[in-house]
């Protein structure tokens, strides 16, 4: 087990002199089997902030860690944390921090929970959903006419138990003012570098991300590497399951013969299937795929086309350059030299 020593940012830590007030107080809520990626890159950002030299003081900003009863959460990887704890008066914190995970689909949270939710949202304590926190937030009835960011992989669960709310993974993070959210995974060390940056100062965002050897802050609006097809959800179960096959390997593309035998039919079966349902053939679905994935690299990397066209699972560059030529009537070289500024 992996215990989170953390002090509370408001009046059972004392204050010297010598200590500035924290500019940035944020309090995290562990839902069950959250992702520990998403809480602990958003909370180390945190604390590489908060002091000089990797010191872990609380000066600049500070945080506490909570869960609803104060006992500890196991994390979707088994990984469990001891909360610092239970649910504390979320008006001594800036930010409420929401981690969901694994737990997504629980659509019996408790009320207590949700209440706090509420009550946070009431005090003017401005909401963030890390991962599918996102999920108890709209539950709680908080996200009204906002547009709110989700992971790729769990926009249909959304859209499905949501629909009056908008929803999109055209961004790492969305800020709505009193509410942010995030897609999760690295994408919360994004949101944390860009909190600080607003509380802290730009020269405590750049602290962090050298202690964490990132080159970089990513910007809000770069869009999410999601390679997906937004499959309307009453087609055959069988095309969705070969869909999701074929992105999970869009680097190594798996033959259509060994598509058809992990979802239990023949090819041929396979091809009438994603004919009358999609009106295209499974290569020509996979094919599409592999090329939208090489167009996001291209305009958001700085990878070789040679890497690109291997990562998309391409022979070479020239089997890219003719394929992409054929499908978006340019070539990727092309496209990459009037992406670059000026």
């Amino acid at each position: 087990m992996s215990t989170a020593q953390f002090h509370h940012p408001a009046s059972d830590r004392p204050q010297t002199a010598a200590a500035p007030v924290s500019r940035l107080r944020i309090g995290f809520l562990l839902l069950d089997q959250f992702t520990l990626a998403a809480f602990s890159g958003l909370i180390d950002v945190l604390r590489l902030a908060a002091d000089h030299g990797g010191r872990s003081r609380q000066l600049h900003a500070s945080w506490t860690v909570m869960s609803l009863d104060g006992e500890p959460r196991r994390s979707s990887c088994g990984v469990s944390v001891t909360p610092n704890a239970g649910l504390l008066d979320p008006a001594g914190f800036d930010y409420l921090a929401v981690c969901g995970g694994n737990d997504y689909l629980n659509d019996a949270l408790p009320e207590s929970l949700l209440g706090y939710l509420r009550r946070a949202a009431t005090s003017g304590v401005r909401l963030l959903g890390i991962c599918t926190g996102t999920f108890a937030i709209a539950r709680a009835g908080l996200a009204g006419p906002r547009r709110v960011c989700v992971h790729w992989n769990v926009l249909d669960a959304f859209k499905e138990r949501f629909p009056k709310v908008s929803a999109g993974v055209e961004r790492l993070f969305i800020d709505e003012g009193d509410l942010i959210t995030c897609a999760g995974s690295t994408a919360a060390i994004d949101l944390g570098l860009y909190l600080v940056a607003r509380h802290c100062g730009r020269d405590k965002a750049q602290q962090a991300m050298r202690h964490m050897m990132l080159q970089d802050m990513r910007p809000a609006e770069m869009p999410q590497a999601h390679f997906y097809a937004e499959l309307a959800p009453n087609l055959d179960v069988r095309v969705q399951q070969a869909a999701q096959f074929i992105e999970q390997r869009l680097d190594n593309p798996p033959p259509i013969a060994a598509v058809a035998r992990y979802v239990g039919v023949s090819p041929r079966q396979l091809e009438r299937l994603f004919g009358a349902s999609l009106g295209q053939s499974p290569a020509a679905f996979q094919r599409k795929l592999r090329l939208d994935y090489a167009k996001w690299l291209i305009l958001n990397s700085k990878r070789s086309l040679t890497d690109i066209a291997m990562g998309a699972g391409f022979a070479d560059s020239a089997h890219l350059s003719r394929d992409f030529k054929a499908a978006f009537r340019e070539t990727p070289r092309s496209l990459r030299q009037k992406a670059q500024p000026g």
